[in-house]
C-alpha cells in the first residue's frame, strides 16, 4: 500500500508538471527565426529565436524550444534561413516626390529647389499627386522593411489616409513654408492650414501621429519660425524640419540672421520643444552642444547630402556628444529611392572615409540609427524600435537566401554591409501582417503602377520630357 500511495503522489506531480491544453495559449501571430535580433539595451540576439504578438504587441521574446510549446498561433511564420528584427525607422522623407523621381538630377541643393522642385510642386501636386506619390513610396519602403516614416509635403490629410490604409505608421508633417505652395498661398496660410490638419487628426487614425514640418530657416523668417514653435507648443505635438543642410544654408542664415542655423535656432527658442532636426550637415562643435542639450533628433540623410553635394554630417562627432541620431532617405528627387539599407550601408563607409578611421560608425551602431536609435530621434523609443515585452509588433524578417548572405559569420554585420531592400520576405506593423513571402496585402500595386504612369504622362507632356 505504501508503495502504490508513493507512486500516485508521483504520478501526480509528474502529471502537474507537464503541460496541458489549459496551459497553452492561443495568440495572433508567432514569428521565428535562425537569429532574434531584438536591439534592446543589451543587444540581446537569440539564436533559434521567436517573437510571440497578441493584440498588436509583444508579449514574448525568446527561445523558440521554451516559448513555441506554450503558444497555439493563428498564423506562424517559420524562421529557417531568417533573421527577425525591429522594422526600420526612416526619420526624414517626401513620400509623395516619388512622382518627381529623376526629374531633376546632379544639380546643387539651391538650384534644384528653387529652379525646378518648388515650380513643379505648384503645377503638379495636386490631391491626386500627393494619394498615388504616396501610395507608390508606401510600396517601396514596405516592400524594402521600413515600418515608420516621418514625412513632410503638402495635402496632410492625403498622406495621413493613404498610411492608414496601407498599414505602415507614420508621423506626418503638415508643410509651413513662406511662399505660394500646392496647398497654401503663404506662410499664415500654411500656419492655418497647418493647425487645422494637426486638430482634426490627433486622433483620427491609430497609427499616424500628425506633426508641424516648418521648412527651413531661408524659406521662413524668424518671426514665422517661432508661430510654428508657439503652435507646436499649444497643440503639444512636435516639429520636423531641414537644419543646417548646405553651404546655401550657412551663408543665408550668416546674412539674414548674423547667426549659424542652429545658433539662429536657438537664439529664438525654437529647440525648446521636440525638435526633429533633417540632414545636420554643418554644426559645429559648440552648435553640437546645443543639439545634445536640447535633445533635438538629428537624421542622417547621407544618400540625398552626397548626392547634392551639400556635405558630410559630422555624425561620429554627434554621436560622442550624445546627440540622438536617426537615419533617413529624404524624398525620392533627391536620392532616388527609399531604400534603408542603403542608407546604413553608405552611411557607415561615408563616416569613415570622411574621418579616415575605418571604426567609425561601426555596424552595430548604424543598425541602431536605422531601429531602436532612430525611433528615439523622433521621440516614439516607448513603442517601436526594438522587439521587446510590451512594444508595439513592428517588425520584419529578413531572408538570408540569397548567395551573398552565404556563408554568414556575422549577422549584424551582415544586416549592414550585405542586407538589401530585396531580402525582406515578412513585414508585420502593430501585429499586422503587411507582407507575407514578398507579397504585399494591402496595396494594389498594378493600379498604383498604372495612376502614377498617367501623372508622369503629364509631368512629361507639360515639361516638354520626351
Amino acid at each position: 500500500m505504501k508503495n502504490t500511495s508513493e507512486l500516485l503522489c508521483l504520478l501526480a506531480l509528474f502529471l502537474l508538471a507537464m503541460p496541458c491544453a489549459g496551459d497553452v495559449s492561443t495568440v495572433d501571430l508567432v514569428v521565428q527565426g535562425d537569429y532574434v535580433v531584438t536591439m534592446d539595451s543589451d543587444n540581446t540576439v537569440i539564436r533559434d529565436g521567436v517573437v510571440i504578438i497578441d493584440d498588436g504587441r509583444i508579449i514574448k521574446v525568446g527561445a523558440s524550444s521554451e516559448l513555441l510549446p506554450l503558444f497555439k498561433a493563428r498564423e506562424h511564420f517559420a524562421g529557417q534561413h531568417k533573421v527577425v528584427m525591429p522594422g526600420l525607422v526612416n526619420g526624414h522623407s517626401h513620400a509623395a516626390m516619388t512622382l518627381l523621381r529623376g526629374i531633376a538630377d546632379d544639380l546643387s541643393l539651391f538650384e534644384w529647389l528653387n529652379h525646378y522642385i518648388f515650380p513643379a510642386e505648384v503645377t503638379f501636386a495636386d490631391e491626386e499627386f500627393v494619394r498615388v506619390g504616396t501610395q507608390l513610396a508606401c510600396w517601396e519602403m514596405t516592400r524594402g522593411g521600413t515600418t515608420t516614416f516621418v514625412d513632410m509635403y503638402y495635402h496632410p490629410a492625403v498622406i495621413a489616409k493613404v498610411v492608414d490604409q496601407c498599414g505602415m505608421r507614420a508621423m506626418v508633417s503638415a508643410t509651413i513654408i513662406g511662399q505660394k505652395s500646392p496647398d497654401a498661398e503663404d506662410a499664415e496660410d500654411s500656419i492655418n492650414n497647418a493647425r487645422d490638419f494637426v486638430e482634426g487628426h490627433l486622433q483620427k487614425y491609430p497609427r499616424v501621429i500628425p506633426i508641424l514640418g516648418p521648412h527651413s530657416n531661408y524659406t521662413l523668417n524668424a518671426d514665422q519660425l517661432k508661430k510654428s514653435r508657439a503652435l507646436s507648443t499649444s497643440l503639444a505635438v512636435p516639429i520636423s524640419i531641414h537644419m543646417a543642410e548646405s553651404p546655401y544654408e550657412m551663408k543665408y542664415s550668416l546674412e539674414h540672421y548674423d547667426k549659424r542655423s542652429v545658433e539662429m535656432y536657438e537664439s529664438i527658442g525654437f529647440l525648446l520643444g521636440p525638435t526633429i532636426a533633417a540632414h545636420m550637415v554643418w554644426p559645429n562643435e559648440s552648435e553640437i552642444g546645443i543639439l545634445a542639450e536640447r535633445k533635438v533628433g538629428v537624421i542622417y540623410n547621407p544618400t540625398s547630402n552626397m548626392k547634392t553635394a551639400a556635405g558630410v554630417s559630422p555624425v561620429t562627432a554627434m554621436l560622442d556628444a550624445g546627440v540622438l541620431i536617426g537615419l533617413g532617405t529624404d524624398g525620392a528627387a533627391s536620392n532616388n529611392d527609399l531604400d534603408m539599407w542603403e542608407e546604413m550601408r553608405l552611411g557607415a563607409l561615408l563616416q569613415k572615409v570622411n574621418t579616415m578611421d575605418p571604426e567609425a560608425l561601426g555596424a552595430r551602431q548604424v543598425l541602431a540609427m536605422a531601429t531602436i536609435n532612430g525611433a528615439k530621434a523622433i521621440g516614439l523609443a516607448d513603442e517601436i524600435g526594438s522587439l521587446e515585452v510590451g512594444k508595439k509588433a513592428d517588425l520584419i524578417q529578413v531572408a538570408f537566401t540569397d548567395p551573398h548572405h552565404v556563408p554568414a559569420y556575422d549577422i549584424i554585420s551582415h544586416l549592414v554591409y550585405v542586407t538589401d531592400e530585396q531580402d525582406v520576405a515578412t513585414v508585420v506593423v502593430d501585429g499586422r501582417v503587411l507582407m507575407r513571402e514578398r507579397e504585399l496585402l494591402f496595396l494594389n500595386e498594378e493600379e498604383i503602377r498604372t495612376q502614377a504612369g498617367l501623372i508622369a504622362q503629364r509631368i512629361k507632356t507639360k515639361l516638354n520630357i520626351e
